[in-house]
C-alpha cells in the first residue's frame, strides 16, 4: 500500500517519518506526471514545489493557517494533500477541478491566483485584519522569483516591511517564470544562492561537527540554532534586510526536513519573515528538468520519452505573430519586440534568438512594459508588444494615460484572447475589447485566420497608431500564407458571402463558423444570408453595417468575447444614434457570468459559438422575426 493511500487532509501529514514523506513525494510526483501526460497542464512548476509543500502543510495547521499560492500553477500537490486526491485527473476538464487554487472549490484555497505577484498584498492585508480581530494563526505566502519583478510584490514587500506584521513570505526560487527569469531582481536572488560566503563555512562546519565522534550530532543542532545569527552577520544589506523584511536562506527546497526545521523555527517569530527556498524546476521528471519552459503549461505527451502527443500540424497564431514580427524586423531594425516573461507563449523567442538586440523580455511587469515600449516609440522606435489578453488588463493605466492621451504608436498583439480552453476563469480573455473599445485614437483588430493575422500586425505597423490584434489560443485554420504581406484597408470590413434574408458580421476565427452555419441554413432551409468579416472593430465600418441593416432589417452579431460593452453593443449604439428602428438584432457572445473550467471546443459550445450554434440561433431568430424591443419598444 502507498503512503498516499493514508493521506486524505493536511493532518495525515503529522503523523509519517521523514522517511515517509520523502517516500510520498515520489508517489506524487509519480501522479502529478500521470496527470498532465493526459489532461495537459502546469507540469515543471508543480513537480518542483512537491517537497515544499508537503512541509509546509506538515508544519502548519490548514486550513486555520492560511497558505497563499501565488499565481497558483503549482497548487497540484497542495490539492492533493487538501482532500482531492480522488478528483485530480479531472484536473482542467470540464466539471472537474481547476488548475489554480479556487475559494468555491475547497476550504484549503483562502484565494483565487492566476495571475503573478499578487499574494503579497492579500497576506498582508490578511495579517492586519487577523490582527485587528486579535485572531492567532499564520499566513504564508508562496511566491516565485519570477513573481518578484512584479512592480506590486514590491509594493507589498515595502509596505510589510513598514507595518512590521506577523507575516511568513516563502520565496520559491527556481530561477524562472515561464521563460529564465531576467533582471537585477533575478541577479540579486543568484548572488543570495551561489555567492553567500556563509554557506561555504556551513559546510565546513557540518563536515568538521559530524566527524566528532558521540557529540556531532548534538553539536550540530547547536549550530542548526546559531545559523540564522550567522547568516545575517555575513550579508548586511541585503535587499529584503534593508526593505525590513528578515532574511532567512537560501534553503534546499527538495530537503524536507530541513525545510520542517526552518518552517517550525520562523512560526515563533512575530515579525515578517522571508524564507529563501531554491528548488529546481520539473524534479524527478528528466524531459521537464531539460526543458521547463516546454514543460510549464504542457501539452499532453508519452511519460516514457516525453515527447508532446501532436493534434495537428496547423501553426498556432502566436506561432504566426513571432514569425511575422521576425519577418519585420529582417526589414526594419527600428521594430522592437517586447514580452512580459513569456517569449515562448506569445511566439517572440524566434525574434530573441536571431535578433536579441530588438528584443527585451522585462520579467512579470506588464505596467512596465508598455511605459518602455512608450519610451521606445518616443524615441523613434516601432514596438511590438506581444501579451495574453488576460495579462494586458494588469496594464489599463499605462493604456489609457500613457497612451491613448498622448497618441503613442504601439502594435499589440493580444494572443490567448476571447475563450481560454483548460485553464478556468482568472485566464478567459473575454474582457479586453470592452475595456478598450472606449478608448479615443484606439484601433482593434481581429483575424479570421493566420494569414490574415501576418497581414494585420503588418498594417499595424504602418498605420502609426494604438493598434491592438486580438487571437486565440488555438490552431490556424490551416490556410495557405500569402508570401508577400499586404496592408488591410483602414476601417474596411470584408463581405465572404453575400444574402438577402440576413447579415451576420462575425469577428475573428469565428468567422468560419458562421460562413459553414449560412451554407447549411441555405441548403436546408432556403434562408440565403451575407457574412461579413468585421476585420476592424474599432473603428467601426459604419458604412458597411448601415449598407447591410437597410437591405436586410435583420442583423446577426458574433464575437469571441464578452457581451456586455463588445462588439454586438457597439452595431446596437451606431443603430441607436442613427435612428433606425424595426431592426431585428441578434448579438451573440459570451454571458456576464465567471466562466467555467472546460476545452475551448466546449466553451463555444456552450455559448453557441460554434457552427452547429450559430446555426441554431441564426435560424430561430429568423424564424420567430423577434424585433429587438430595445430598439423598437412596444
Amino acid at each position: 500500500m502507498g503512503i498516499l493511500e493514508k493521506v486524505n487532509v493536511p493532518d495525515d501529514l503529522k503523523q509519517l517519518s521523514i522517511k515517509e514523506l520523502e517516500i510520498l513525494s515520489d508517489e506524487i510526483r509519480e501522479i502529478i506526471i500521470e496527470v498532465v501526460s493526459k489532461n495537459g497542464g502546469h507540469l515543471s512548476s508543480n513537480l518542483g514545489v512537491v517537497d515544499l509543500t508537503l512541509a509546509l502543510h506538515r508544519v502548519f495547521n490548514t486550513p486555520a493557517d492560511k497558505i497563499i499560492w501565488d499565481v497558483g500553477h503549482q497548487s497540484y500537490t497542495h490539492k492533493i494533500v487538501t482532500g482531492r486526491k480522488k478528483s485530480i485527473f479531472t484536473i482542467r476538464q470540464k466539471g472537474g477541478l481547476s488548475g489554480y487554487p479556487d475559494i468555491n472549490e475547497s476550504k484549503y484555497d483562502c484565494l483565487n491566483t492566476g495571475h503573478a505577484s499578487t499574494s503579497l498584498a492579500f497576506a498582508s492585508g490578511m495579517a492586519v485584519a487577523r490582527d485587528l480581530e486579535k485572531k492567532d494563526f499564520n499566513i504564508v505566502a508562496v511566491l516565485g522569483d519570477g513573481a518578484l519583478t512584479g512592480g506590486m510584490a514590491l509594493e507589498a514587500l515595502s509596505h510589510i516591511g513598514q507595518v512590521k506584521q506577523r507575516l511568513i513570505i516563502v520565496l520559491n526560487d527556481n530561477k524562472m517564470s515561464i521563460s529564465p527569469n531576467v533582471g537585477g531582481i533575478s541577479k540579486h536572488l543568484n548572488y543570495l544562492v551561489s555567492g553567500r560566503p556563509y554557506i561555504r563555512l556551513k559546510e565546513i562546519l557540518q563536515s568538521v561537527l559530524s566527524s566528532i565522534p558521540a557529540v556531532g550530532k548534538s553539536m550540530m543542532e547547536v549550530a542548526r540554532k546559531i545559523e540564522i545569527l550567522i547568516r545575517t552577520m555575513m550579508v548586511p544589506g541585503s535587499l529584503f534586510d534593508e526593505l525590513g523584511v528578515k532574511y532567512i536562506g537560501p534553503i534546499n527546497g527538495h530537503n524536507i526536513k530541513e525545510m520542517i526545521k526552518e518552517f517550525e523555527e520562523v512560526k515563533k517569530y512575530d515579525f515578517p519573515i522571508l524564507l529563501h527556498v531554491v528548488t529546481k524546476k520539473g524534479q524527478g521528471y528528466k524531459p521537464a528538468v531539460d526543458d521547463p519552459s516546454s514543460f510549464h503549461s504542457s501539452k499532453p505527451f508519452d511519460i516514457q520519452n516525453g515527447k508532446f502527443i501532436k493534434s495537428g500540424n496547423k501553426p498556432s497564431y502566436s506561432k504566426i505573430f513571432g514569425q511575422t514580427v521576425l519577418e519585420l524586423v529582417k526589414k526594419d531594425k527600428r521594430i522592437i519586440a517586447l514580452t512580459a516573461a513569456m517569449p515562448e507563449g506569445t511566439g517572440l523567442d524566434v525574434v530573441q534568438r536571431e535578433f536579441p538586440e530588438n528584443f527585451f523580455d522585462v520579467g512579470i511587469a506588464e505596467q512596465y512594459m508598455f511605459d518602455f515600449a512608450g519610451g521606445l516609440s518616443l524615441g523613434g522606435m516601432k514596438p511590438v508588444i506581444g501579451i495574453y489578453s488576460t495579462f494586458m488588463q494588469r496594464a489599463v493605466d499605462q493604456i489609457i494615460h500613457d497612451f491613448t492621451l498622448m497618441k503613442i504608436p504601439v502594435v499589440v498583439g493580444v494572443d490567448r484572447a476571447g475563450l481560454v480552453g483548460d485553464d478556468g476563469s482568472t485566464h478567459q480573455g473575454i474582457y479586453d475589447v470592452a475595456i478598450l473599445r472606449s478608448l479615443p485614437g484606439v484601433v482593434i483588430m481581429s483575424p479570421k485566420d493566420e494569414n490574415e493575422l501576418q497581414h494585420m500586425v503588418y498594417t499595424g505597423i504602418q498605420l502609426k497608431k494604438i493598434v491592438f490584434i486580438r487571437y486565440p489560443k488555438e490552431p490556424g485554420i490551416g490556410v495557405e500564407m500569402d508570401k508577400e504581406f499586404r496592408e488591410i484597408p483602414f476601417a474596411k470590413s470584408e463581405i465572404l458571402r453575400q444574402g438577402k434574408d440576413a447579415a451576420i458580421f462575425a469577428v475573428g476565427p469565428l468567422v468560419y463558423g458562421a460562413l459553414e452555419a449560412a451554407e447549411k441554413l441555405a441548403k436546408k432551409d432556403r434562408i440565403n444570408i451575407t457574412v461579413v468579416n468585421v476585420r476592424y472593430i474599432k473603428p467601426l465600418d459604419k458604412g458597411l453595417i448601415l449598407d447591410q441593416i437597410k437591405k436586410t432589417r435583420k442583423v446577426i452579431t458574433i464575437e469571441d468575447g464578452i457581451k456586455n460593452g463588445g462588439f454586438g453593443n457597439m452595431v446596437r449604439e451606431l443603430l441607436i444614434s442613427e435612428n433606425l428602428r424595426r431592426v431585428n438584432l441578434l448579438s451573440l457572445g459570451v454571458s456576464e457570468e465567471i466562466v467555467e473550467v472546460a476545452s475551448r471546443k466546449e466553451l463555444l459550445e456552450k455559448y453557441h459559438l460554434d457552427a452547429p450554434g450559430i446555426y441554431k440561433e441564426t435560424y430561430g431568430f429568423l424564424k420567430k422575426r423577434v424585433l429587438n424591443r430595445f430598439l423598437n419598444p412596444r
